[in-house]
């Protein structure tokens, strides 16, 4: 057995709230992992029950070590990534507080991750309900199974043919974990996060019973179903760093259009001149691409290659404000018969191209339209550590 200060295995279980479950997982881990040198750390975010009490008592039985984040972020997936920084062993598994996820089935979640063949190793393991010999203890409705498959299927970029990507029952290799790229965890999915961002390629499935929750409340809600999917955009960004920018871009300029045509024909019926109507219009464009601007700055600030994202948003809006009201102009004055349909479509066209070149060729965009940095960006970006 190794040196209880290195441990083989390090077992990280985010918690919240989850006194009345401790004990019996403590139990149970000592059950699985009694043969082996392990460290159980419970990632604590802040809770208002008794877990440091409760924790306190069982790390003199037990290898237990808990971590309090007094000031939570990232929700479940930060406080994973917090204890997998404080873990020590080479082997690194993760999983939930309340049960569900069988600690009997630790053994055969690490095996194939300690394979000593290379063709018998894997990079990451993943507890599934849906492989063969896999099940659920929770009743599910047919809302949520649809759900869920959905979810799977929006996935499959990253995850591949796994049957759970979703899972919070996993594994991985401390060397694969160290290959990870721009972590941005956001909700529960840390598993699928790891397998995108750590390029995991051979992934192994062991079924599992998930069980019914024994105590505490579950966190499962719409909000994190929302997050879910703001999760899925960050995770599109990262493995499809050319392709994903060009069809967001695209998607904020159809629903810009749509927003910006409504407000030029009500202010148009308004009584406002046909050059005021349109001009003034922009201005709806120019908020609706603002809210999707915040939503990626919010996210990923501290990745971006230029620190100024929103002194760089409001130099592109006035340029384009500008080139969409001197368009305007232009047309109302050499057209015989200007009207809505044949000013807006040219003047809107003509200030997306100015955004468009603007922040490909100037990169005035926090995400950027050229595939890979400049030299210049690169040093900005190795000199904040983030390379």
């Amino acid at each position: 057995m190794a040196d209880s200060s290195t441990p083989d295995i390090s077992l990280i279980v985010p918690a919240l709230n989850e006194a009345l479950n401790l004990p019996e997982l403590a139990r149970q881990v000592q059950l699985a992992l009694a043969s082996r040198s392990y460290e159980l750390l419970i990632v604590d975010d802040n809770s208002k029950d008794a877990t440091p009490q409760v924790c306190a008592d069982l790390s003199k039985t037990y290898p237990l070590r808990l971590i309090v984040r007094t000031i939570p972020k990232d929700g479940l997936g930060g406080a994973v990534l917090h204890g997998i920084h404080e873990a020590r062993g080479r082997t690194l598994v993760v999983m939930d507080a309340d049960l569900q996820h069988p600690p009997a089935k630790l053994p055969e979640l690490i095996a194939p991750l300690e394979a000593i063949s290379p063709s018998e190793r894997a990079e990451f393991t993943l507890g599934s309900r849906y492989v063969p010999g896999g099940s659920t203890g929770e009743k599910w409705g047919w809302f949520r199974q649809i759900n869920s498959r959905v979810a799977t299927w929006l996935a499959r970029p990253f995850a591949g043919q796994t049957t759970d990507p979703m899972s919070g029952f996993f594994g991985l290799r401390r060397d694969v974990f160290e290959r990870a790229e721009k972590l941005t965890p956001l909700g529960y999915k840390i598993g699928l996060e790891l397998m995108c961002k750590c390029r995991v390629d051979n992934v192994r499935e062991i079924p599992i019973h998930f069980a019914e929750r024994t105590a505490g409340e579950s966190k499962m809600n719409l909000k994190e179903q929302v997050r879910y999917l703001e999760h899925l955009s960050r995770l599109y960004d990262f493995t499809y760093p050319r392709l994903t920018p060009i069809s967001k871009f695209l998607v904020v300029m159809v629903l810009s259009w749509f927003v910006s045509l409504s407000v030029a024909i009500a202010l148009r019926a308004g009584g406002l001149s046909l050059m005021s109507s349109v001009t003034l219009s922009y201005l709806a464009a120019i908020l609706v691409t603002a809210v999707f601007h915040a939503r990626y700055v919010r996210t990923q600030r501290e990745f971006l290659f230029r620190q100024t994202p929103w002194r760089d948003f409001v130099f592109v809006s006035a340029v384009e404000f500008l080139v969409c009201g001197a368009t305007t102009w232009f047309l109302a004055s050499e057209l015989k018969d200007p009207r809505m349909w044949n000013v807006f479509p040219i003047a809107y066209a003509a200030a997306v191209l100015v955004r468009y070149v603007l922040r490909k060729e100037f990169l005035f965009d926090v995400r950027g339209l050229r595939h890979e940095p400049r030299a210049q960006e690169m040093k900005k970006l190795q000199e904040r550590g983030r390379l």
